[in-house]
């Protein structure tokens, strides 16, 4: 039988939230069995600390968003699928605001952290949620679906859509949970170009750079245009005279926009508190349905001692 693990020692980053634009520390300790992951919220008074659970979910506007008593903590996808990734069982994540810094806009900084300051493997063993019958979400609104499958293992397939000549139908795969730091990790998170300015005039992406996210351009935008975009987000200005990706580096992969909506699905169903063997297939993921997807499969646990174990956690 696998055991629980946690980190080996506390380890820190820095950077700025997506959406708010704030600056802040975040600080990642180990944590006893049976914890999980919990996130605590050193900046307000009293340090009230969340426990990370799909039912804690507010919001999922662009982003993963919980909340309890009031306290929120926003983007925390990426944090929590590198733990989940890099095979961890129990951490206390500490943040003085109220956004998980975006970094480069992946998962690949947690992961190299976790990876520098090693694993620590605890007394008790892992109980699994093992898949039986399986588990479906179908999102009439949307046409998204997700779907959870019996599999000796944790594997993910991934296919997104959209309406766009640039990024139209893309997949992602990853067979087992030991690929997700060489495949999956780095991958980044993206915009399209059009959805800019709505998303600053709802108050998000004031953190957004291409040193965080690829820019889609899919859609012939005038010069000017683009260029009082960058002037409203306080960046540099760049000429974009094609349709294509716009960004600071390359693309990892031909696929990586897929590879981070299946980076984006690791982190959200993370959130169902207990590692899973079964197969995860998605279509059109995003937050909300991968939130209500979440649910699902909790409202579905039937193994009493992995749900008592779950509910009983301990948050530190």
């Amino acid at each position: 039988m696998m055991k629980q693990k946690t980190i080996k020692e506390s380890f820190s980053l820095n950077g700025k939230g997506l959406h708010s634009g704030l600056k802040t520390t975040i600080t990642f300790h180990p944590a006893p069995v049976d914890s999980g992951y919990s996130i605590k919220r050193v900046d307000m008074a009293g340090k009230p600390v969340i426990a990370a659970l799909a039912e804690n979910v507010k919001h999922t506007q662009r982003c993963t968003l919980l909340s309890v008593d009031g306290v929120e903590v926003a983007t925390i996808e990426h944090a929590l699928a590198a733990l989940y990734g890099c095979d961890i069982d129990n951490c206390l994540i500490e943040i003085d605001s109220p956004e998980f810094p975006i970094l480069d806009g992946s998962s690949i900084a947690y992961v190299e952290q976790i990876q520098r300051v090693g694993v620590t493997v605890q007394a008790k063993e892992r109980l699994y949620l093992e898949v039986e019958e399986p588990i479906e979400y179908l999102d009439a609104e949307t046409g998204s679906y997700l779907k959870l499958l019996p599999s000796d293992e944790f594997a993910v397939e991934v296919q997104i859509a959209f309406d766009s000549a640039v990024l139209p139908v893309q997949h992602a795969t990853l067979e087992h949970l030991s690929d997700f730091v060489g495949e999956i990790s780095m991958c980044r998170t993206f915009v399209f170009i059009k959805e800019i300015e709505q998303l600053l005039k709802h108050g998000l992406i004031k953190g957004g750079d291409l040193n965080n996210a690829i820019v889609i351009n899919d859609q012939l935008i005038e010069q000017q245009e683009i260029d009082r975009l960058a002037d409203i987000m306080g960046i540099e200005r760049k000429n974009i005279n094609k349709m294509g990706y716009v960004m600071n580096k390359p693309l990892v992969y031909v696929n990586e926009p897929a590879r981070h909506k299946l980076l984006d699905v690791i982190g959200d169903v993370a959130l169902v508190g207990r590692f899973i063997k079964g197969k995860i297939i998605a279509y059109r993921p995003g937050h909300r349905v991968n939130n209500l997807f979440a649910r699902k499969i909790v409202e579905q646990m039937e193994t009493e001692s992995v749900f008592e174990m779950r509910e009983k956690r301990v948050l530190v």
